[in-house]
């Protein structure tokens, strides 16, 4: 048979086929693609956290979570860059909570959210307070005390020792959970960075399905986390 003028040769289409068929039956491992690391905590540049704010951040969630124990530490899991984000954003503004008052900042805990303050307003008024009241305590701001004497100041601010007024007293408990959410969160909101807190616990994150694993007791899961955005870990 005789090819045609102007159109591709029957014994090239024939050749560029097998050719075709040779490549496609060669199995090709897939690799994950490799994400860039993210630039240090200290060259960090915060999206709403002043300067001050985000050395007491950096150096309160090192405590609540420190990098001495069995796991990964809040530092190495970045939960700061957690906490400002989640500050940044709709959270850090109560932008869909309702905040329409009467307030009684005093009021039973029962009660609820009872301050006319944004989580972000409490951070930004609470920390500066703090750090005085560390100062005046301690002799150095919260940030500048060794480690023994950044646990007391804590405990100290839990217990409400330092008489925080009541429109902030719940400056303790949202800087704890924010950084239990850091520690345990997606990493495409900031923290667990490499998925470090999932990988320590187990956690299979977002796979389709590990339904076949769920009744299965003491038998450590044999798979990586996998997170909402596709990473592996």
């Amino acid at each position: 048979m005789r090819d045609i003028p102007g159109l591709p040769s029957r014994r090239g289409f024939l050749k560029a086929s097998a050719a075709t068929a040779a490549i496609a039956g060669i199995a090709v491992p897939a690799k994950a693609e490799q994400k860039p690391e993210p630039v240090a905590l200290t060259e960090y540049q915060p999206d709403c956290l002043k300067p001050s704010e985000w050395v007491f951040v950096m150096a309160a969630v090192a405590r609540l979570i420190p990098s001495d124990g069995d796991g990964p530490g809040a530092i190495e899991t970045r939960v700061p860059v957690f906490i400002d984000k989640q500050l940044a954003g709709d959270y850090g503004k109560a932008s869909d909570w309702y905040m329409v008052g009467p307030y009684e900042p005093a009021a039973s805990p029962l009660r609820g959210w009872q301050t006319p303050l944004s989580p972000l307003e409490i951070y930004q008024q609470a920390i500066p307070l703090f750090d005085e009241w560390c100062k005046t305590t301690h002799g150095k701001i919260f940030a500048e005390l060794d480690a023994e004497t950044q646990d007391k100041a804590l405990t100290s601010l839990q217990k409400d020792e330092m008489k925080i007024k009541p429109e902030l007293r719940e400056f303790f408990g949202i800087l704890l959970a924010n950084t239990k959410e850091g520690y345990f969160s997606d990493p495409m909101y900031g923290g667990n960075h490499g998925m470090a807190a999932w990988k320590y616990i187990g956690f299979p994150g977002a796979r389709g399905s590990y339904k076949e694993w769920v009744g299965k007791h003491n038998v450590k899961y044999p798979l990586g986390p996998v997170s909402i955005s596709g990473e592996r870990g």
